[in-house]
């Protein structure tokens, strides 16, 4: 088990600050319009060990695409909701949460879910599983980030 993330850290004020939520799908068009993939993105996928170091902006491109079309598909509502950011025009840190895992990700319960995915201009921290991802995420992670299994 890894150390506590240190409360002070900006990836630690921004996560757990203030977030604003994407509310439209027409609105999380034109958030990804916003965001420079040659910025210096962080790509964690929660559960997994985050990366040391930048997604190239390749990365970034086909992460933006890949999510938007994987929350299209699984959040069968008309609106998002499930995006939040520090800032809609100039984000440093997005918080996407998995369709499939959502529980209640507006903060009133007890028992709120951990975001599937975060993107971070900063290091991220590990913030943990509060359990595994499932089978499909996971080979949906690795095949988008470019990781191969081990062999067994």
């Amino acid at each position: 088990m890894s150390a506590p993330a240190v409360a002070n850290s900006e990836f630690q004020r921004l996560y757990t600050g203030r977030l604003w939520s994407v509310m439209s799908w027409d609105q999380l068009a034109a958030f990804w319009q916003r965001i420079d993939p040659a910025a210096g993105w962080y790509l964690y996928s929660v559960g997994v060990s985050p990366a040391p170091t930048f997604a190239s902006t390749e990365q970034v491109s086909a992460f933006i695409t890949e999510v938007d079309a994987l929350l299209r598909a699984d959040h069968r509502e008309s609106y998002c909701g499930i995006v939040y950011t520090d800032d809609l025009e100039s984000p440093r840190l997005v918080k996407i949460y998995d369709p499939n895992n959502l529980g209640s990700s507006c903060g009133s319960s007890k028992n709120q879910p951990l975001p599937g995915w975060i993107m971070s201009r900063m290091p991220p921290e590990n913030i943990g599983p509060a359990r595994p991802a499932p089978e499909g995420r996971r080979r949906w992670w690795q095949t988008l980030m470019g990781v191969r299994e081990k062999d067994s």
